[in-house]
């Protein structure tokens, strides 16, 4: 069993959940790829992103996704998520319902402890 944790302490976890507009899942992921590997994202630049984030899309639900990334600082995070928000607006926004891509933020902290593994004697 592997006991690494998904997340450093001390950082936070960005978490978008959102629907696109029914039957538009795949043209959603293939304009989020287009400006998330694009030369234009300001978030891969940034030295507060721990890692990049990952697109999950939900498997009973093919129009709605999460997006999840690790990151040293919120507000560096929310800084330049509204400023993509108001000067670069990706097309991929246009497809989220109700257009309103903004995350909660999540302390992965170390709320769990790993209970001792049994010994191998």
């Amino acid at each position: 069993m592997a006991l690494v944790p998904l997340a450093t302490k001390g950082h936070y976890f960005h978490v978008y959940d959102f629907k696109v507009k029914p039957g538009r899942g795949d043209e959603f992921v293939e304009l989020f790829n287009k400006f998330d590997y694009g030369d234009n994202n300001p978030f891969h630049r940034s030295a507060a992103q721990v890692k990049d984030g990952v697109l999950c899309r939900d498997t009973e639900n093919p129009d709605r996704f999460y997006l999840i990334g690790e990151w040293r600082d919120i507000e560096e995070h929310r800084r330049i998520r509204e400023f993509v928000a108001r000067e670069i607006r990706p097309e991929f926004v246009q497809l989220i319902e109700g257009g309103h891509f903004v995350p909660n933020y999540a302390d992965p902290g170390n709320y769990t402890v790993a209970k001792k593994l049994p010994s191998a004697n």
